[in-house]
């Protein structure tokens, strides 16, 4: 039982955007009312964004039926986000991958980003929402207990590649396994074949999930330019099985800021 005004910890399935979310909500619980919150707004980033639904302010725009200043807010600042990882990522990360607008190489995680905040602002401190494999956690999974995020491997169905160990840490992964070589290099048109998956460890998705698109499409530029990006890791898997992981991961763990006044560590754990 819980005492008057608390309440019990959560659980939530939910498809949306393609894929499926879970939101894990630890002690302290939070008002259900929070999570319908949560769901209520994942569905209205789909309506807005997706490329599949015609009716989606993104789709009217990429048709030139609609002007960027006549969407909401949301879109103009999800464009100009875009606009800045391009600069960013030397033209690896592209709102138009296919020749189209699309900027969903951003907006899954940036929504996930927000729905984290929005149970934060709700009184959750540690929780976990995962869109597809895509994951912001906070706080912790318990008690002294960090979270852990399995890394599917590329290569062996159901098998997991290695293990992230933190507290207050987003994880993001691209690769082949569930959509086909689907990450183009906007440079040549092509999807490079240096990786089969790359998975990126920072503090927010919505730059880790982008970071994992744009270092993706460098193909074998992909460990050196992550190496250069403040707060961020990654593991890499090659086609043949080999895998990589940058000097953050160095003898297994790596410093991350944290909460203030606590330095958690991030782990990874090789299978």
């Amino acid at each position: 039982m819980t005492a008057a005004g608390e309440f019990a910890a959560l659980r939530q399935v939910e498809q949306c955007m393609g894929t499926v979310f879970s939101i894990d909500v630890r002690s302290p619980g939070v008002d259900p009312a929070a999570i319908e919150d949560v769901v209520g707004w994942l569905h209205w980033v789909d309506a807005t964004f997706s490329t599949y639904q015609s009716g989606s302010q993104v789709s009217r725009v990429g048709r030139g039926e609609l002007a960027v200043a006549d969407c909401v807010a949301e879109v103009g600042d999800i464009l100009g986000r875009c606009e800045r990882l391009r600069r960013h990522t030397s033209g690896y990360f592209s709102a138009y991958p296919h020749g189209t607008l699309d900027p969903s190489g951003v907006v899954k995680g940036w929504a996930i980003e927000q729905a984290s905040e929005r149970l934060r602002r709700a009184g959750s401190t540690n929780h976990c929402v995962n869109g597809g494999g895509d994951v912001q956690c906070a706080g912790d999974a318990g008690p002294g207990r960090p979270w852990r995020v399995g890394i599917a491997h590329p290569l062996k169905v159901g098998d997991v590649a290695a293990v992230v160990v933190g507290s207050d840490l987003a994880v993001a992964t691209s690769g082949v396994a569930e959509r086909g070589r689907h990450v183009i290099d906007p440079h040549t048109g092509r999807s490079p074949d240096a990786l089969t998956s790359l998975t990126l460890v920072g503090r927010h998705l919505s730059d880790v999930d982008a970071y994992a698109t744009a270092a993706f499409a460098m193909g074998t530029g992909a460990r050196a330019w992550v190496e250069q990006q403040p707060g961020v890791d990654g593991f890499g898997v090659s086609p043949d099985g080999q895998t990589w992981a940058t000097s953050g991961f160095r003898g297994g763990s790596v410093t991350a800021p944290g909460r203030p006044g606590v330095h958690p560590r991030r782990l990874i754990t090789m299978i």
